[in-house]
């Protein structure tokens, strides 16, 4: 196990403000996990931390030091209740738009209607059809948590986002982007309603 603490917020932290993240979660609904008073880290997983800048794990860092804190959790070099983990996987994808201008042409009275006299018609136009084709990165967040006398999962938070990467805009987003994850976890802010 790692010694110092890497937060398991990661990825977040480099994903854009404008765009929404997705969270999902999943629990053991037969812990009760008020009874976790410490936690510790196992740290990053796979490799992930490979991605990060120390300052943006210092940012994350801090952002989830600060949600466990509200939850009345502790951190401990090692020996936690709880151990935390943290996976990171980043995907390339393209997407492709297609816009159709047209332009030209319009009505026109003259001729006659199915020889029945003079009709309206339409004249000739043309249209045009642009396909623009970009690249952009998804970062899909796992944060695992496990009850360390059991040795067992019992939460699992999932973060997705585009990836921004203006560092300027990571102070802001990096904590909302925490909080949405730790929203899901089962022991809401000391002084909340869940």
């Amino acid at each position: 196990m790692q010694k110092h603490i890497l937060m398991f917020g990661a990825f977040i932290l480099l994903m854009a403000g404008c765009s929404t993240i997705q969270v999902t979660s999943d629990y053991d609904r037969s812990v009760d996990f008020t009874k976790y008073k410490t936690y510790s880290y196992y740290g990053w997983a796979h490799n992930s931390d490979k991605i990060l800048n120390q300052l943006d794990k210092e940012r994350i860092e801090k952002a989830f030091a600060d949600e466990f804190a509200k939850r009345g959790l502790t951190f401990e070099e090692e020996g936690g209740d709880l151990v935390v983990a943290l996976y990171i996987v980043t995907e390339q994808k393209q997407e492709t738009t297609a816009t159709t201008t047209s332009f030209g042409g319009g009505p026109y009275y003259g001729g006659y209607y199915y020889g029945y006299g003079p009709g309206w018609g339409w004249g000739g136009g043309m249209s045009t059809t642009s396909i623009n084709t970009y690249d952009y990165t998804v970062g899909t967040l796992i944060c695992d948590v496990f009850d360390a006398k059991e040795q067992k999962l019992i939460w699992e938070g999932t973060g997705q986002k585009t990836v921004d990467n203006d560092p300027s805009t990571r102070d802001e987003t990096i904590p909302k982007a925490v909080a949405a994850i730790m929203n899901e976890y089962p022991v809401p802010p000391v002084g909340a309603k869940k």
